[in-house]
């Protein structure tokens, strides 16, 4: 069994600088960085809103040079994932490997009545590490549509972040689906860009607030095909062609296409945490500067005495700190993400000191 001061649970832009900070203060953390170590920028082409690097960065490398400067300073990284936690009395307890005969699929597909039998099955056994305080940077997944195709040209074509690869697509035919705000925000960037944003609802109405439709609606390069959604994306190299199909009368007709933008959602990954940290109730972490009603009541309770939240990005125990996707509801920008990382490591560094 292992014993540190501080262990940061997942990779990315928020666990390597929270590795970063809590190495640079002598606390000789833990970073668990799963089997799929870096995010998802280990899945994005060039990165050209990261400050630093005037001409771009390539996602990969950015995180391959985060991931050394953290070793740097301090940080054991182990490329494995935290499979339960128990985050009840101090020390925490963690467990880093599976029972026997659970997939290691169970993180990403995992109900959560499976990570409470998973849980329940490893606390009859022993765990693997012992922590004094914990920063959470597990991240969060787009949601994906499934269809043929997405999986093979994500990154070449299919994108889950249109204000990070817009601007690959200056003159280009594109098509966003979703019929949500975040679907009518990618819209909105890929029209500075884009000669075309053709956008995909399933159903018979958009979703989205009323001013974000009207904008979309408004915009002479946009176009709105409802009841429509992908059934298959093609390309050689790249994307060249989707097959649409029509929700309501399964009739199906191929489109030229440059460009896909999906934009129905996120998943945080904390499956792991549930009946641990208070999560609201779409699965992301709680902490006192959530954006949320609860959030704000967490803050309340936190003012110390000269009126300031102590400790913004404590989660709902004692000790547990949470950065990045898996509590941001709102940007999910690679820069956002480093600095929740940043605060969970100072926030984490004080707390210790305190006790």
């Amino acid at each position: 069994m292992q014993q540190t001061k501080v262990a940061i649970i997942g990779s990315g832009p928020t666990g390597y600088t929270a590795g970063i900070y809590t190495g640079r203060a002598s606390l000789e953390p833990l970073l668990f960085a799963g089997q799929k170590s870096g995010g998802q920028l280990m899945l994005t082409t060039e990165v050209e809103n990261f400050p630093g690097f005037a001409q771009g960065k390539m996602g990969p490398e950015l995180m391959i040079e985060m991931r050394q400067q953290a070793e740097r300073f301090g940080a054991k990284i182990i490329d494995q994932y935290v499979y339960a936690v128990d985050f009840s009395a101090r020390p925490f307890k963690l467990w880093t490997h599976l029972p026997a005969g659970t997939d290691s699929e169970i993180l990403e597909k995992g109900s959560a009545a499976d990570f409470v039998q998973m849980r329940e099955a490893l606390k009859a056994e022993p765990h693997d590490v012992e922590a004094d305080a914990v920063v959470v940077a597990v991240g969060a997944r787009s949601r994906m549509l499934g269809v043929i195709g997405e999986s093979s040209f994500l990154g070449r074509g299919v994108s889950t972040c249109a204000v990070c690869d817009a601007a690959f697509y200056r003159g280009k035919h594109t098509i966003v689906v979703g019929g949500g705000d975040a679907a009518m925000e990618d819209t909105l960037a890929l029209t500075k860009f884009a000669d075309t944003v053709t956008v995909l609802v399933r159903g018979e109405k958009m979703r989205a607030s009323k001013i974000m439709q009207d904008r979309v609606l408004a915009h002479p390069k946009v176009t709105v095909l409802y009841n429509t959604s992908i059934q298959e994306i093609k390309g050689e190299g790249a994307v060249k062609e989707v097959v649409l199909v029509n929700t309501a009368t399964q009739a199906t007709e191929s489109r030229s296409v440059d460009g896909v933008f999906i934009a129905i959602g996120h998943m945080p990954m904390t499956g792991i945490f549930e009946g641990q940290l208070q999560l609201d109730s779409h699965g992301f972490i709680l902490t006192r500067q959530s954006v949320t009603a609860a959030g704000v009541e967490m803050a309340k309770a936190a003012l110390d005495e000269e009126g300031k939240v102590a400790f913004p990005s404590m989660t709902s125990v004692e000790g547990v700190f949470a950065g990045g996707d898996a509590v941001d509801t709102r940007y999910w920008q690679a820069i956002t993400a480093a600095g929740q990382g940043c605060a969970a490591a100072i926030d984490a560094e004080r707390w210790l000191e305190r006790r």
